[in-house]
């Protein structure tokens, strides 16, 4: 089955911050979507796409700013349902008739509560109690609705928090259901799938089918060459190109000694002995560690990293005759289009490790059976294709791996320690059970010494910090709660069987304002 063979939902993305949340609770839902900025959602866009449904995403905007982002109207004469969230509401209301308003004491951020105001589909099974706590994030507000619609719930700063026009199958709300702050949002799209009649014909098991018939018809009997890292999404893309065409697949594993502690044996072992995935394995340890001593700046890192990568990777597949194609486990998040509305480009949180430039320079094409999920969907994809579950719910580890867990200049001293703090922390996790809680767990050597006394000496040592954050995806995270016993604990352990840390913190930023990674 081919994507366009799917049911399919559009989302028009506005700008905000957690659109692809909605892809997310969708994709829970079996059905498949996808993001397209509104600049690109053109009346031929939308006679292609041919979308079931369509949902208008939140966005940080006004309506009420001359020139500012609108939906095609066409969309709204296609006869599909719609939802509009948030600045989709507010452009809604605004293209179909109604009124928005900034100010004048309605605006709301954060929790609120939401009171039903009569019966509509869309909010079946939703009001559990008298009222339903929602996430406010609007400056602006819907004054008067639009013709044919009717208000089915209300906040106090949003007499219109639910309207809807039932027959034409159009609902908007001023919330975000999509967020983990509305307890109870993934209801409201399980019901405006329903109400469209989508079937949920998006699984695991049909998309590994169709991604394997797709590999075959556009690699042939050509080679392939894969980058692995050994992190999920790079081995799930090996596996299941292994599937497809066997030993027409080669990978290359670059080892660049910023990996933990016996993950390359790791790796050459379930690739190369229990896979049979043809692997070249690319030990430049002295390469990657020789360029990258003494250097303190994250980018600078990060640049050294990606371009080492490059050269060695090139090196070794150049020994591949007859290759063809490049294999990368891109995901959906890495090629949706942000939105930017001052026409630039958005602002550079820090660069990404990926094989930049390699297709173009080597002449390849590129092979991404993956660009179409989401992380959790690539761990299903894992476990489909049998992977071990203990490797599928690894956590994430980040390419230019322990260099960036080394703020301040790295030494091949301080990677080791790194290492067997990392080891003695993860452990610790896993013995309390508490590793599947867990979006990701790390260690950070800090770059300060302190004093500290151990039996009857002065000893002056690094300090470390621990990290572990709950996430659904990444985008945003909180810091896990462990007990002060744990945390007494585990700084016991490193600090004992660890030499050269004297101090463990806890990191407690969330995201935002903080980043997970510390560079």
């Amino acid at each position: 089955m081919d994507i366009q063979d799917h049911e399919r939902l559009l989302i028009i993305d506005f700008g905000s911050q957690v659109t692809q949340l909605i892809a997310r609770r969708l994709r829970e839902l079996n059905v498949y979507c996808e993001i397209h900025p509104y600049q690109k959602v053109t009346d031929a866009f939308l006679a292609e796409f041919a979308p079931k449904a369509v949902i208008l995403s939140g966005g940080p905007d006004s309506v009420t700013r001359e020139g500012s982002p609108r939906a095609p109207d066409s969309v709204f004469t296609m006869g599909v349902p719609i939802l509009g969230i948030c600045y989709g509401q507010q452009t809604m209301m605004t293209q179909l008739g109604g009124k928005v308003e900034r100010g004048h004491g309605t605006a709301e951020f954060g929790r609120a509560y939401v009171t039903p105001k009569g019966e509509l589909d869309l909010l079946r099974g939703w009001f559990l109690t008298e009222r339903e706590q929602v996430w406010m994030s609007h400056g602006d507000h819907v004054s008067a609705i639009a013709p044919g619609f009717e208000v089915y719930g209300t906040s106090p700063n949003a007499p219109f928090a639910v309207t809807a026009d039932a027959s034409r199958h159009f609902y908007a709300v001023q919330f975000h259901p999509e967020v983990h702050h509305t307890p109870n949002g993934a209801k409201l799209y399980e019901n405006f799938v329903r109400i469209a009649g989508f079937k949920g014909d998006w699984t695991m098991g049909a998309y590994r089918e169709q991604a394997i018939e797709a590999i075959r018809a556009q690699v042939g009997d050509k080679k392939v060459i894969c980058g692995l890292s050994g992190g999920v999404d790079s081995s799930v893309a090996a596996v299941l190109i292994h599937e497809a065409i066997g030993d027409q697949l080669t990978c290359v594993f670059v080892d660049h000694g910023l990996l933990r502690q016996g993950e390359a044996d790791e790796v050459v072992k379930m690739f190369r002995d229990e896979y049979a995935i043809p692997l070249i394995h690319a030990d430049e340890q002295e390469l990657f560690l020789g360029e990258l001593d003494g250097q303190s700046d994250p980018e600078t890192k990060r640049k050294i990293i990606g371009r080492l990568f490059i050269d060695v990777f090139q090196k070794y597949a150049n020994e591949i005759e007859g290759a063809e194609f490049l294999a990368q486990g891109t995901l959906y998040p890495d090629v949706i289009e942000s939105v930017s509305f001052s026409g630039g480009p958005s602002v550079t949180i820090k660069s990404h490790h990926n094989v930049g430039g390699l297709p173009e320079k080597m002449g390849l094409k590129l092979v991404e059976p993956l660009r179409e999920l989401f992380k959790d969907e690539v761990r299903a994809l894992g476990t489909e294709l049998g992977l071990p579950p203990s490797f599928i719910g690894r956590h994430p580890f980040p390419g230019p791996g322990l260099a960036i867990r080394c703020p301040g200049e790295i030494t091949r001293e301080k990677l080791e320690i790194l290492r067997k703090a990392d080891a003695v922390y993860i452990d610790q996790i896993r013995r309390h059970g508490l590793y599947d809680e867990i979006w990701q767990a790390f260690v950070a050597i800090l770059p300060v010494r302190t004093v500290g006394v151990m039996g009857d000496g002065r000893t002056y040592d690094f300090a470390c910090a621990l990290r572990a954050v709950t996430s659904v995806d990444g985008m945003t995270a909180d810091y896990y709660p462990f007990t002060h016993e744990f945390l007494g604990e585990t700084a016991t352990r490193i600090i004992n069987e660890v030499q050269g840390i004297n101090r463990v913190t806890y990191d407690i930023t969330s995201k935002p304002p903080g980043t997970i990674e510390w560079e």
